[in-house]
């Protein structure tokens, strides 16, 4: 299908897309574009890697652990407090 085709037809030609079929796009009978559904595991993480907002790590990622929380001395109210009572403010 040319460019004027798809451009005049774009919701038909999409539609076939996302029932599962992969569309040919041509220019001057030359195979310019493939459009083709997103696999079906394509996450939002995977969305982002490919509209790089996200850079995927490089290395391995078994290392990395959550933080610590950070020690309060006596008297100052924890993380925990701090969150129930910021929750019962909302309420």
């Amino acid at each position: 299908m040319g460019i004027r085709e798809l451009r005049q037809n774009a919701s038909r030609y999409l539609a076939l897309v996302k029932a599962g079929e992969t569309v040919e796009v041509t220019e001057r009978g030359e195979l310019i574009a493939l459009l083709v559904p997103p696999p079906r595991s394509y996450s939002k993480r995977d969305r982002l890697i490919a509209a790089g907002k996200l850079i995927p790590a490089s290395g391995p990622t078994e290392r990395l652990r959550s933080p610590r929380p950070v020690p309060t001395g006596p008297g100052e109210p924890t993380n925990q407090e701090l969150l129930d009572a910021e929750r019962d403010e909302r309420l």
